[in-house]
Parts: C-alpha cells; sequence; structure tokens
C-alpha cells in the first residue's frame, strides 16, 4: 500500500501541457516561408513536444532509448520459438552496441540503456531487478502487486534519472522472450476483445505453437480474472516486469515533462496501461510506427493516436521508436533553420 501511495503522489504531480507554447510553435511554423502545415505529422510532432516541454524552444539534442529486459515464466507452455536464454544473450549484445537497436540508435544519435528488470540469469547488464522472471501465468499470477509496482516505479526512476542528465527525449524498447505472451494477454484484457484478435505469431511461431499461445492466454484470463478497471491487477496476473517498467516509463515521461516514444505492440501495450492510470499521460507520448502484429493498430486506435511509420516492423526492442528521431531532427531542423516570409519578402500563405 505504502509503494502505491508513494506512485499515486509522483502521478498526481502530472499537468496538462501547455497550450500556449504549443500556440507559439505553430505560429513559428506558419511563419515559415513554405505551404502551411506541408510537413504534415512533422509539424504536430514539434508542436506536441513544445507544449509536453512548456517552450516553443524545441531541443532534440540528447536522446536516450531505455530496453527493459526481462523474462516470463509462461514460456514454460511452449508459447515461444526459442528459450529464456535468449533474453540474456540479446540483453548483453546492447552492451557491446552489436544489435539492430543499437545500430539504429547510433546512426539516430541517442545512447542505449538497457536495464534488467527481471531476466532469470545476472548479467553484465545494469540491473533493477524485481525478481528473476515472472511466474508461469498459465498456474499462477505473474506477479504480485507489489512486485509489479516496484517495476512501474523503476520506469518512473529512469525517467527522473535521464532527465537529471540532460535528456530530452526517451524512446522505449522490450527484451524479453514470450512478452508478445504477456503483451495479448494484456491487450484482450484491456481492449476487451477475444484472444485471437490480439495475438500474432510472435517470434516465429508455426500455427500449431499460435494455437497453444491463445489456448494458454484464454485459459490464464479465465483463471485469474484481471480486473479491466485497474492496470495495476491486469499487469500483475497476466503482465511481465518489461511492460510494468515500460508503464513506469510513460508515467515518468509525463510526471517529469520529458517526451517519450512507444515502440510497437509491447510498447505500445505499456502506454496502453499507462493512459489508463492516467489519460494526461497521453499528451506526453508519440507513436513511431505501426507494429505488423495483430494488436498494433488496434492499441493506437484506442490511444486515438496515429502512427509516424508504416514499415511492417515487428522485431521491438525500440527498432521502431529510434526510427522515429531522424525525422524529428529533420523537421526541427526546418524548423530553426529555414527563412520565413518576412525574411526573404515573400506574402505569407493564408489559410483558405
Amino acid at each position: 500500500m505504502e509503494r502505491e501511495t508513494e506512485i499515486r503522489n509522483l502521478i498526481n504531480r502530472i499537468e496538462p501541457v501547455s497550450e500556449e507554447a504549443k500556440k507559439q510553435c505553430i505560429q513559428r511554423w506558419n511563419g515559415i516561408a513554405k505551404p502551411l502545415h506541408s510537413l504534415g505529422k512533422l509539424e504536430d510532432g514539434i508542436v506536441q513536444i513544445a507544449g509536453i516541454i512548456r517552450t516553443q524552444e524545441v531541443k532534440l539534442a540528447k536522446k536516450a532509448l531505455v530496453i527493459m529486459c526481462a523474462d516470463n515464466g509462461v514460456v514454460a507452455e511452449g508459447i515461444s520459438q526459442c528459450g529464456q536464454e535468449i533474453t540474456a544473450l540479446v540483453a548483453e549484445n546492447f552492451l557491446e552496441k552489436n544489435s539492430c537497436a543499437c545500430i539504429m540508435a547510433d546512426r539516430a544519435g541517442a545512447d542505449v540503456y538497457p536495464i534488467d528488470i527481471g531476466m532469470v540469469t545476472d548479467t553484465k547488464v545494469p540491473g533493477k531487478k524485481i525478481a528473476y522472471g515472472t511466474r508461469n501465468f498459465a498456474i499462477e499470477p505473474a506477479m504480485t502487486r507489489e512486485e509489479a509496482l516496484s517495476a512501474i516505479k523503476v520506469g518512473i526512476e529512469m525517467v527522473a534519472s535521464l532527465k537529471a542528465k540532460g535528456y530530452q527525449i526517451i524512446a522505449t524498447g522490450e527484451m524479453g522472450i514470450g512478452n508478445t505472451t504477456t503483451s495479448s494477454a494484456i491487450a484482450a484484457v484491456m481492449l476487451g476483445v477475444d484472444v485471437c484478435e490480439v495475438t500474432g505469431k510472435g517470434a516465429g511461431l508455426s500455427e500449431t505453437g499460435l494455437r497453444r499461445k491463445i489456448k494458454v492466454i484464454k485459459n490464464a484470463i479465465e483463471m485469474h480474472k484481471p480486473d479491466q478497471t485497474d492496470p495495476i491487477d491486469v499487469v500483475s496476473k497476466v503482465g511481465g516486469f518489461d511492460i510494468a517498467g515500460l508503464t513506469g516509463i510513460f508515467l515518468g515521461g509525463a510526471i517529469y515533462k520529458i517526451p517519450t516514444v512507444i515502440d510497437g505492440f509491447i510498447s505500445s501495450v505499456a502506454a496502453l496501461l499507462a493512459s489508463k492510470i492516467d489519460t494526461r499521460v497521453i499528451e506526453y507520448m508519440l507513436p513511431s510506427h505501426l507494429s505488423e502484429e495483430a494488436a498494433g493498430g488496434l492499441i493506437l486506435k484506442a490511444l486515438s493516436m496515429q502512427p509516424y511509420l508504416t514499415c511492417n516492423m515487428c522485431l521491438g526492442e525500440g527498432t521502431g521508436a529510434v526510427s522515429l528521431f531522424p525525422l524529428l531532427d529533420m523537421a526541427l531542423d526546418i524548423y530553426e533553420k529555414m527563412s520565413t516570409f518576412q525574411q526573404i519578402s515573400m506574402e505569407e500563405y493564408r489559410p483558405l
């Protein structure tokens, strides 16, 4: 109860974004010597960030990608193509900067922060470990409510730490064998849809494996009866530590007024949970891409968001989220550097 009160007190600090800063940002865009709103969502993204940071002077020089790494006990049910040992191998690869996400982050000018929030193996990855993996939710709840709250707190504290270090935007990523199963379970409950609608093959299941995965999720939901109106209850019963940690990242972004970028399916599930904890969080999140996973579009629709990118990606790890950074940088270059109508003595465009 004490941890829940602590997190609630932090969440109570969330404020609406600044409409005045957004208005000033729009005025700057409309003064640039180009057709009005001709960069579409790229302009909207800079406007949203201005509202988040409460100034039209938008800066995105220092970027971070946070990758929450955790294992899931439900892997024991044969719902994944590979075993839990892969989580640790890939997580340590993040430290070597030799993964898709790291290579893309390097190109985008982002620093990568992998976090061991619940892997079954101890590695060189910096640890904020809640436990050595979740329990098998086919048998018992994945975690206790206290463990779920502790994982959320890790995410909130990570944002506070990055903000103190001068980071101006945070992308979200995850690594954990079995986490499309936990994400599908959460999505089915939170969206109130059939498990089949939100469950895909993940990293490459066969049709037989997919049917097993769907059955395991359905049975777990029926057994544990997660409360759709209580996001903490849902993530504790059928979720994972990585998802809970990312939920904390999105909450932390709103608490500490720093934009956070949603990655794909798993990250968007965490964003959905955060939005159900406090709807004001939605204004602080930017969607990166439309995941190829079955529930990707459903969750973005539930968040009333449209993706910036549609690339048929489903890798996770933050690859989609960091893909948004170069687009925002290009938009910001135009916002900062391009001549105004007045500077080149050109008649301004007017809304018709």
